[in-house]
């Protein structure tokens, strides 16, 4: 997992918790079978926001985040199994159960990225890089989206990130 670097003015908001700064909880879905990414802020009203400038989609754009009600769940301390994020958004409209099934046909992995914003400042995402992860499983029905996410599997990746094969270096084999 990469360096997650909270901004300082985050920072500060979490410190004071001054009644008028509110931290928007932003989810971004992405897949090949979308047409644009999926995009939702935990809020009862839309909101546009600034992508950071290397995004993987959209990059440094002021993008639409749809209002959904929707609960994260982090993945808890623990030296068993890979992080894992629970994910769980109401009320889903027919686009994105109709985007999630169409990704259900493919093998293609579908990529979430979490990005919290500060009510006062939009123009950037408060933590930088922002987390993107793995879906490993997802199901959706027109009342409600469930999705299982990973970090990524660090502790089984193979090292180096070559395999060294015969066919590769002939020199293996005598």
């Amino acid at each position: 997992m990469t360096n997650t670097a909270l901004s300082q003015a985050i920072k500060e908001a979490y410190a004071a918790a001054p009644s008028n700064v509110v931290t928007l909880h932003t989810l971004e879905f992405r897949h090949p079978a979308f047409t644009t990414p999926l995009r939702v802020v935990l809020d009862h009203v839309d909101h546009t926001c600034t992508l950071e400038a290397d995004a993987p989609a959209d990059p440094a754009a002021a993008v639409l985040f749809v209002g959904y009600s929707f609960d994260i769940v982090l993945p808890t301390v623990d030296g068993g199994a890979a992080p894992e994020v629970m994910i769980t958004i109401d009320n889903v409209s027919q686009e994105i159960e109709d985007s999630i099934n169409a990704a259900l046909a493919t093998t293609d992995k579908v990529l979430v990225t979490y990005r919290p914003y500060l009510s006062t400042d939009l123009t950037a995402p408060a933590m930088n890089p922002p987390m993107t992860l793995t879906i490993t499983s997802i199901s959706a029905t027109q009342f409600q989206l469930t999705a299982r996410a990973q970090l990524g599997d660090y502790a089984n990746k193979a090292f180096p990130g070559e395999e060294y094969t015969p066919t590769r270096f002939p020199g293996l084999v005598r």
